[in-house]
């Protein structure tokens, strides 16, 4: 049987409350781990050695490429070995220091990913320097903010966003004094620098600034800080996250020992695609791994609409995405079925069946029906390129029915993983094949150890018959602190553990399942408590809506929803039930509004919800949530405190309609 299998192993045991502290379950690490935390390769100390030694080992091979435009088509990738990458690389490091850039200063680097990009994060490694990431989705405000923060003395920028970086002045010039650009510069962007009090170079003029100049690279240590990722919180200014060599170094030494215990090892033949930005840790420790086998890294156009197209191009052997990527390609394969037929969809559904019955038999995705893979399934692996052999999801959950569709029909090893910017990245991952693990982030990676704290307030026992609590997590991938907020610092570190705000549950196997948010809690008038990031897991489950807002304060007794409803399923609903109208109109429809609401409140009883947990108004929104509006981080995180203030004359004529029928005895 499977469900025998445990991949944890208990290092600590479990320590009952004490005065003032909640109890803590056992200390768990997984089995990977049995003779310790594996060690990263000889001589590899930092990040600069990760590239350097990638560059001995493999000068020839294929590391960056974009795709070439020709006459406003975009042609093949176009590629630059490890070994011409470098001498950029030194190239660009020596012009930073004959401009002045001293080890241990801060370096922003602000745009869409790209080969320019990776170049200047390897000089800012080589150099010594704090390389700091501002996301490209990023507005003015929050730019000024971080590079003012930050300190930031130099920033790289992509072409187009040097209108955005001029409006952080005058308040960023106190700081910025230098500005790259990962292309051209216009005439009168040199103009207005001067005005501002810049100096800005085009890419190729500032290369030629180091000619014949030769600098020694200062010697990194392990504690060095590499890095400052800002995240984008919910709530308040962004938090410098400090991240070290040794974190970055350890986390890459955990991913590579992970893959190889479950076969499917990295190697220099691996192609990935870089899109998600690398502002984020999440793709900055992959792309970290694939340089260290020497692995190639091709760039997307930076316009989602045009992903699968070069996926087409790029074929890459390894695809990370956040659940919503997975969710468009959920979506549109949904919907290629719907309209091919009865006797195409009669074929898909029988050879789905038969491949996932096989599969929880416990056979491997590629013996499960390799028929039907041929046959069936390979239109959707052409579709990613045709060579993609891992997709990895993370950032946010993904919902466990686009989990187990993707391992059926992608013909590939798809996995999960869990992980903040504060843990870089990674501190879970799914295994491959093993379905027990669908709707879990799976077990702990070799390198860092885990328990759960008890939540009494919330009724999270660590030391429950199925425990519950806090994540925390120990281990040498953890951050450094949070820059000049020792503060906030000492609210997370606690004793060389930190505090996730995740609630999460171990399952027998030792997968754990991410069930709640500490944070995202609050109490109704009748001072019941509500646990609102579980409620919207629950409600999500319904075909119907593909995101949804729960709220509620303690000034009210009950809960109301904003929720964006699945285009195609409501349309389609109309069509059966008579109700005309375009999808706007359809979001307004009092008919359809109900329906909805049935639905939500149909799945709130199967899942047996408390009756103060259960919606009594919703709000069809037909523009799904998003970053423009603010309302989502660029991890696709709900702002909770802006959805209020988006929404707050909506969330009064809700809970108002909705008291006003309670009082007429509706």
């Amino acid at each position: 049987m499977t469900s025998q299998k445990r991949f944890i192993f208990e290092v600590e045991a479990a320590k009952e409350a004490t005065d003032g502290n909640p109890s803590v379950g056992p200390v768990y690490r997984s089995t990977f781990a049995k003779d310790g935390f594996p060690n990263p390769i000889d001589g590899i100390q930092s990040c600069w050695d990760i590239f350097r030694i990638a560059v001995e080992k493999y000068p020839n091979n294929r590391m960056l490429g974009s795709r070439e435009i020709v006459n406003g088509k975009a042609g093949k990738y176009v590629w630059k070995t490890y070994k011409e990458v470098y001498d950029i690389v030194i190239k660009l490091g020596n012009s930073l220091r004959s401009c002045g850039i001293q080890e241990g200063e801060k370096c922003g680097i602000y745009g869409t990913n790209c080969c320019e990009w990776i170049i200047s994060m390897e000089a800012c490694n080589a150099h010594g320097l704090y390389c700091v990431p501002l996301y490209d989705t990023l507005g003015a405000g929050a730019v000024e903010f971080i590079i003012s923060h930050a300190e930031v003395s130099i920033a790289f920028v992509e072409e187009k966003k040097i209108p955005e970086l001029f409006k952080t002045c005058p308040n960023s010039t106190k700081y910025m004094k230098t500005v790259v650009s990962f292309g051209g510069v216009k005439p009168e962007q040199k103009e207005e620098a001067e005005k501002l009090g810049l100096v800005i170079h085009s890419w190729d003029e500032f290369l030629k600034l180091g000619e014949g100049k030769q600098y020694d690279l200062p010697i990194k240590k392990q504690s060095d800080i590499c890095t400052i990722m800002y995240t984008s919180g919910t709530t308040g200014d962004p938090k410098g996250v400090l991240i070290s060599n040794e974190s970055i170094v350890t986390i890459t030494t955990g991913v590579m020992h992970f893959l190889g215990n479950v076969n499917a090892s990295l190697s220099e033949k691996d192609v990935y695609i870089s899109y998600l930005p690398l502002a984020h840790v999440f793709d900055r420790a992959i792309e970290e791994c694939i340089i260290q086998v020497g692995g190639s890294i091709g760039f997307w156009r930076g316009d989602v609409k045009l992903l699968i197209e070069d996926l087409g191009e790029l074929k890459p052997s390894i695809f990370c995405a956040v659940p919503r990527v997975l969710d468009r390609v959920y979506t549109g394969l949904q919907q290629k079925l719907s309209v091919g037929g009865f006797f195409k969809k009669k074929v898909f559904d029988v050879a789905f069946s038969y491949k996932f019955g096989n599969m929880k038999k416990g056979q491997s995705h590629v013996a499960a029906a390799p028929f039907c893979d041929k046959l069936v399934f390979n239109k959707v692996k052409q579709g990613l390129g045709g060579n993609v052999r891992i997709i990895l999801s993370g950032a946010a959950p993904l919902a466990s029915h686009i989990e187990s569709f993707l391992r059926v029909v992608a013909c590939c090893n798809v996995l999960q993983g869990y992980g903040l910017t504060e843990s870089c990245a990674g501190t879970f991952a799914t295994f491959p094949d093993e379905l027990d693990m669908l709707g879990t982030v799976g077990p702990p990676v070799p390198n860092v150890d885990i328990r759960l704290e008890s939540v009494p307030e919330m009724n999270y026992d660590a030391l429950g018959s199925t425990p519950r609590g806090e994540i925390c997590i120990r281990g040498k991938t953890l951050f450094s602190g949070y820059y000049k907020r020792e503060d906030l610092t000492k609210e997370v570190l606690i004793d060389g553990w930190l505090h996730t705000g995740d609630i999460g549950e171990w399952q027998p196997n030792g997968s754990m399942k991410i069930i709640d948010r500490k944070k995202n809690i609050f109490k109704l008038a009748q001072g019941e408590y509500v646990a609102v990031e579980n409620l919207e897991n629950v409600y999500s489950q319904v075909e119907v809506i593909e995101s949804v807002w729960v709220y509620g304060n303690s000034f009210e007794s009950f809960l109301v929803a904003i929720a964006n409803p699945a285009q195609q399923t409501l349309e389609r609903w109309a069509v059966e039930n008579g109700v005309n109208g375009d999808f706007n109109s359809l979001c307004q429809n009092a008919k359809a509004k109900a329906f909805i609401l049935g639905e939500l409140v149909r799945i709130a009883k199967e899942k047996k919800l408390k009756g103060f947990e259960i919606i009594k108004a919703i709000h069809l929104e037909p523009v799904a949530f998003d970053m423009e509006r603010d309302l989502l981080t660029p991890t696709y995180k709900k702002k909770r405190p802006q959805l209020l203030k988006y929404y707050q004359n909506v969330i009064d004529e809700m809970y108002k309609t909705t008291k006003e029928g309670q009082a007429s005895g509706q």
